[in-house]
């Protein structure tokens, strides 16, 4: 009967069956606790694979990815520099294309106007054949179309500054005596004096509208005055659906060092093909360039402008050639300043004037408020006139600066 009773009470004689039951217990957590880990890392890795999918098929030109890997290896075997520089020209494309859809992911989270300074900043391009596309592809759709004036004026009035701030050191320079060395070291010294003043004054004019970009006024910039087209953009993707803010701004940074090293290499080839074809350099490094490098700004401003969403656009086109101008440039003179290198903002008065040609342009356009087909024509238009006059300018040109002193020199000297 006690041996029964044992039984019945899951103990054996001796007492080894209850510890033995204890400790199949105290492991039955453990092995649920596993399986529970190892459920969690299929679901993530899962969810990874699966938002990668839906990004790669957010584009069609994503399939040129195959050149990112092919570009960079050829760069750094210093392989034929024609092929290296095909290769990485086709490569920034889609790269361009991801850094445009990450931006928008962005933008949908953090809102239309940090989502277009963003973008602005991981990638700058020229305004003109920007903004044409982007009234083109809007009023394509519309009769016309309708952005923020006082952004617009603002960011148009910074510009402007910004294209004064270079004219007046290549046209002081040229009213200059600069005969003899004695007086070009003159030159040169005031010249340097003006940049660095002007610099520091540029980069507190920008700090100062970023204050007023994204503290003060930010209403001004985060309104839009234009509502989507919901006929016509529905069945078409949401922005944000994908990616959350996180690995948005991740895959931002990614695929920017990605640009980058692309870019490097492609910029490294330039010499053999000039060698090779006869092109100047001024018109691979202003025309060529700039719309392979940057075209994540021209792909983003086509489509937000298509959506109606023509502030934005706007703060991609126009703000990219801002923070060049406004950032950029005054910062490397301030940079030379603190590292005992003479850099200033003198450069050559062609290149000089045609910023100035292209920013009149721009703000004649965008001062009514409105665009439509025609207004981008025009944008695109005078960005062809202005590349065709680089494809003739060679590199040896002389600079108009001469000509500028050679009619102070003699306007002084008439009695």
């Amino acid at each position: 009967m006690s041996r029964i009773s044992s039984a019945q009470s899951g103990a054996a004689p001796n007492g080894d069956a209850p510890g033995i039951l204890s400790t199949a217990h105290e492991n039955q957590p453990l092995l649920g606790s596993d399986r529970n880990n190892a459920e969690q890392s299929h679901s993530l890795f899962g969810t990874i694979y699966e938002k990668t999918m839906e990004v790669l098929k957010s584009n069609h030109a994503n399939w040129l990815l195959i050149f990112v890997p092919l570009g960079i290896i050829f760069g750094a075997l210093h392989k034929d520099p024609v092929t290296v520089f095909i290769l990485n020209f086709l490569a920034i494309i889609p790269l361009a294309a991801l850094l445009s859809f990450a931006t928008e992911e962005l933008s949908a989270k953090l809102g239309q106007t940090v989502g277009g300074l963003m973008n602005a900043t991981f990638g700058n391009a020229v305004e003109l054949i920007v903004l044409g596309c982007c009234f083109i592809s809007s009023g394509l759709r519309r009769e016309y179309s309708q952005f923020n004036l006082t952004v617009a004026s603002t960011m148009s009035s910074l510009m402007a500054v910004a294209s004064v701030s270079l004219i007046i050191p290549a046209t002081l320079y040229a009213a200059l005596q600069t005969s003899t060395p004695k007086q070009r070291e003159q030159a040169e010294s005031k010249i340097l004096l003006l940049s660095r003043g002007t610099a520091l004054i540029i980069l507190g004019l920008y700090i100062l509208y970023l204050y007023f970009q994204l503290k003060s006024h930010k209403e001004l910039f985060d309104s839009e005055p234009q509502q989507n087209d919901e006929d016509e953009d529905e069945g078409e993707r949401q922005e944000g659906e994908i990616l959350p803010p996180v690995p948005a701004a991740i895959a931002l940074v990614i695929i920017t060092i990605g640009v980058a090293i692309c870019a490097d290499y492609l910029v490294d080839s330039i010499d053999a093909i000039v060698e090779r074809t006869g092109i100047s350099k001024t018109f691979v490094g202003l025309i060529l360039i700039p719309i392979v490098g940057n075209a994540a700004e021209h792909v983003t401003a086509v489509v937000v402008s298509w959506k109606n969403k023509m502030d934005l656009a706007l703060g991609v086109a126009v703000g990219s050639s801002m923070q060049i101008a406004l950032f950029v440039t005054p910062f490397l003179v301030i940079l030379g300043w603190a590292m005992d290198r003479d850099m200033t903002l003198q450069f050559k008065g062609f290149e000089t004037v045609v910023f100035f040609l292209s920013v009149l342009v721009v703000n004649y356009l965008i001062q009514d408020g409105y665009s439509n087909y025609l207004e981008g024509a025009m944008c695109i238009g005078m960005y062809f006139i202005i590349a065709i006059a680089f494809y003739v300018l060679p590199d040896d040109a002389g600079d108009i600066g001469a000509s500028i002193q050679g009619f102070f020199s003699g306007f002084v000297g008439t009695p």
